[in-house]
């Protein structure tokens, strides 16, 4: 089977490669030779830029922001990231980053995130996202716009 890379991946076609429900959005890619550390598997750091190319194709695509407008762009700041380290990943490796938002709050929601290479699960991840008035400082309560994608897309329940 052909995955398409670079591609948003929806729920029938992560099932279909072997990702588990919950996770609801994916995309693939292929491990570039920059990204390989001197052990020739995939530097841990570089998870973290894949989970940020992730989250720009997510929001997109669940409306949260073109990206495309700075003045239009909600401001919206990691406050915090763990990864979890299973398998390596090597040159060429096709590899599914798979993610979904499992709970929000009043002005932050927690993303969940896996990678999977051959159905193999070769890491996990949990971010938590705060939007943010543009002094960077004010937290901001989420729109109701995004609590409707993250309940009725992913099942994300509130944390109040």
């Amino acid at each position: 089977m052909t995955i398409p890379l670079l591609t948003s991946l929806a729920s029938a076609a992560l099932r279909d490669i072997g990702i588990p429900a919950p996770f609801t959005f994916g995309q693939a890619d292929r491990v570039r030779f920059h990204e390989l550390d001197v052990l020739n598997h995939v530097n841990n750091a570089r998870y973290l830029s894949w989970f940020e190319t992730f989250r720009i194709a997510y929001l997109r695509d669940y409306g949260i922001s073109t990206y495309s407008d700075i003045a239009s762009r909600p401001v919206l700041v990691l406050k915090s990231v763990a990864v979890d380290y299973k398998a390596p990943l090597h040159l060429e490796d096709i590899y599914i980053v798979a993610g979904r938002t499992r709970a929000f709050r009043n002005t932050s929601w927690t993303m969940e995130y896996g990678v999977w290479s051959e159905g193999r699960l070769c890491a996990t991840s949990t971010a938590v996202i705060v939007l943010m008035e543009a002094d960077f400082v004010t937290r901001k309560k989420l729109p109701d716009s995004y609590v409707k994608a993250f309940t009725g897309r992913d099942g994300a329940v509130y944390e109040g």
